[in-house]
């Protein structure tokens, strides 16, 4: 687990991730020596994925401990590396909200 974040304040979560993600793109051009996000796209999918799995595992963890602050901060981790997935495999937010939408039909 890594250390918790403090002074967290509500944010908008549409603007959130769509600023996430253009900084995700842009780290296609960025040294994998110097950027993890850099490393996670243009290195071994293995790595990236297995992170996912990792995190997904961690958001379980902290829900079976039900500590709040816990769960939210993993889940922060699991967002991210899926979003560097739908990055790496050219799956964009406008399609995973097409998607989502059209289940709620």
């Amino acid at each position: 687990m890594g250390e918790r974040t403090a002074n967290v304040q509500d944010g908008n979560l549409g603007e959130t991730l769509q600023s996430l993600a253009a900084t995700l793109h842009g780290r296609w051009d960025a040294s994998p020596q110097e950027s993890y996000t850099a490393r996670l796209l243009q290195g071994k999918p293995d790595k990236l994925l297995s992170k996912v799995a990792e995190e997904a595992a961690e958001v379980i963890m902290a829900c079976k401990d039900d500590d709040h602050d816990h769960i939210r901060y993993e889940a922060g981790d699991l967002v991210y590396h899926l979003l560097v997935v739908l990055e790496r495999y050219g799956v964009t937010l406008d399609e995973l909200a097409g998607e989502l939408n059209a289940r709620m039909r």
